[in-house]
């Protein structure tokens, strides 16, 4: 059911040229990238990382809401305060990931399918009752010999579009989340294709299980060669392809639409967004923003690596990516900003 408050909670999610945190790795992301810089893989460890994160200083100045695991939104400070209190204190909206993953479609070699409707009602529940004012759904869809086929988009649009109506019930926000992967060698214009019918798909489903646009946000991913591919087309090219695509796919309604990093580095997903805003700001019917993982978290975690004397400079990093971020949303973001820290 759409609400006032619903809407609301959409327009503050992009408001003021502030993005999105996304600190919804699951247990086993999360061990892999400690494993990676030698951390150990303990529950107070990812409290310990979590921690770290939610109490930077300054970080609501350019991070509206942050998007939790369910491991996550149920742990405290060491001095035993909830996260959640944490980050609403800060000007934090806090959100949670609800979808269980992705799965082997049935039938469809190489294709995945996210799984997590069954129970999802109660869980809204739960989360809302622990604070949460916005959701997140995953779906992904690879770039390959015949994929992503037709049965894989619809199968996840329908998911999706179901999670989004199931979601607006509860009085929570719905991000949807359409990943086409950057893994592989492909073209812009194979991304462009392939995107282009994964979200025509996802909102017709939208249309069709009455998922209210004003209280939803989009999170796609840019149209973006692979990350093999032999010719990486420069940010004003990225820029025009993925706002001129997205300008024809999604309604004027939505509020925002949120981009995922999806394997970028941190300085190219900024650079990127930053040409949509610099070039195209005046005349987008929505914001563009950022939802980004790795592309905020990784440099912070790479100098924490688990040792708290490195809290300090570790959060100091991700202030400074969340700061970037925000100058792209802005389209003030310049390389010159990346030797500011």
């Amino acid at each position: 059911m759409i609400t006032e408050q619903l809407i609301n909670t959409a327009r503050a999610l992009v408001a003021n040229n502030k993005g999105l945190l996304a600190m919804d790795e699951s247990v086993g992301t999360c061990n892999k990238r400690f494993a990676a810089l030698g951390i150990p893989q303990t529950v107070e460890m990812r409290r310990s990382y979590r921690e770290m994160i939610v109490t930077t200083p300054g970080l609501g100045e350019s991070i509206s809401g942050a998007i939790l695991f369910d491991e996550t939104i149920r742990q405290q400070k060491t001095d035993g305060t909830p996260f959640i209190k944490v980050l609403l204190d800060g000007g934090i909206i806090p959100g949670i990931k609800v979808d269980m993953g992705s799965k082997p479609l049935a039938g469809f070699p190489g294709e995945k399918v996210t799984e997590g409707l069954d129970g999802l009602r109660a869980r809204f529940a739960d989360y809302s009752a622990m604070g949460a004012r916005f959701a997140k759904w995953r779906a992904v869809m690879a770039i390959g010999s015949g994929i992503p086929s037709r049965g894989c988009i619809e199968a996840n649009a329908h998911a999706l579009a179901r999670y989004a109506a199931i979601c607006q019930e509860a009085g929570l926000v719905p991000i949807v989340e359409p990943e086409v992967l950057m893994d592989g060698a492909h073209s812009l214009q194979q991304c462009l294709a392939a995107t282009k019918e994964v979200l025509y798909t996802v909102f017709d489903q939208l249309y069709k299980q009455h998922v209210s646009l004003e209280g939803m946000l989009l999170k796609p991913n840019m149209i973006l060669p692979g990350l093999a591919a032999k010719v990486q087309d420069p940010e004003n090219v990225v820029a025009e392809s993925t706002v001129k695509f997205l300008l024809g796919a999604v309604p004027a309604a939505v509020p925002g639409i949120a981009f995922l990093s999806g394997g970028q580095s941190a300085e190219l997903a900024s650079a990127r967004l930053d040409q949509m805003n610099k070039q195209y700001k005046a005349v987008l019917p929505w914001t563009l923003t950022f939802s980004f993982g790795r592309a905020l978290q990784q440099p912070a975690l790479e100098i924490w690596r688990g040792n708290n004397s490195n809290i300090f400079e570790a959060q100091e990093a991700l202030y400074h990516r969340a700061n970037c971020n925000r100058a792209a949303c802005m389209g003030n973001y310049n390389n010159a900003m990346e030797n500011i820290v």
